[in-house]
């Protein structure tokens, strides 16, 4: 490429580097340094930051841990959890519903685990499904650090296209009044329709997906609206420290598949 050509691209490279300035920053701390920490100490960032809960938060304390883990991604390391603003959301939610049955899809390291886990009504019980074992390992490891038994959250270890089905016989879950899709978006109509076609939902159930917006679920959104079984609400966010980057967490209400 000639000198002239290079030069003619120049305002349009610096006008995405302005534009898309904190999802490069994003990129940066997803990719790039995350990549490089995992070389430098030998550890997946869930394991460092299982690593600092354990010397800095209260076991048995729930609040405690999950406070723990949005300070030491705020100055440590970018952990890309729900973090504290989504987090509330949740819990409100969770505790005005006061399922006794709750799904959860994708773990990740058990932030938003204990955060419905402590919101629950006595008795309540959560089901949370991570497709990795490495990060399952290190989610039990906070789940269990939080003091909560495996009667009250069961961690199940595997696809959730292959879990679903399953969930039935399996792990007595005949039907569920609150789920969390909190996995990959990609996956959220797929598991939404598993979900409906093993008739796993209770009717007026509460279904809860992040990401909405970014990355984004577009499919996803456009099937809850149209197909006619679901009332749906966007709750607005942003993801944590990276407020510029606007998301969503998308509310749907179950009417039953008449």
């Amino acid at each position: 490429m000639s000198p002239a050509i290079a030069l003619a691209f120049l305002p349009l490279v610096v006008t995405l580097l302005v534009r898309y300035r904190h999802h490069f920053r994003l990129l940066m701390h997803t990719v790039l340094l995350r990549s490089l920490r995992n070389c430098l100490s030998g550890l997946r960032i869930e394991e460092r930051a299982f690593s600092y809960v354990l010397t800095h938060a209260l076991p048995g304390d729930p609040g405690h841990i999950v406070t723990t883990l949005d300070h030491w991604s705020s100055c440590c390391e970018y952990l890309g959890h729900m973090g504290p603003i989504k987090g509330q959301i949740v819990t409100r939610l969770v505790e005005e519903k006061a399922p006794v049955c709750v799904l959860e899809l994708g773990t990740y390291c058990g932030y938003s685990t204990l955060l419905i886990a402590r919101a629950l009504p006595p008795g309540g019980r959560l089901l949370t499904v991570e497709r990795d074992p490495h990060t399952a390992a290190v989610a039990e490891k906070f789940i269990r650090l939080a003091g909560l038994d495996e009667r009250m959250v069961e961690l199940v270890v595997g696809s959730s296209e292959e879990v679903i089905p399953h969930l039935r016989t399996q792990h007595g879950l005949s039907r569920v009044e609150l789920v969390l899709l909190a996995h990959r978006p990609r996956y959220y109509l797929r598991d939404l329709q598993l979900l409906e076609a093993h008739a796993l939902l209770s009717s007026g159930a509460t279904v809860l997906a992040d990401h909405v917006l970014f990355p984004g679920a577009p499919r996803f959104l456009q099937y809850a609206k149209s197909c006619g079984h679901y009332r749906c609400r966007l709750h607005h966010t942003n993801l944590p420290d990276f407020p510029a980057i606007k998301d969503g967490i998308a509310q749907l209400t179950y009417a039953g598949p008449g």
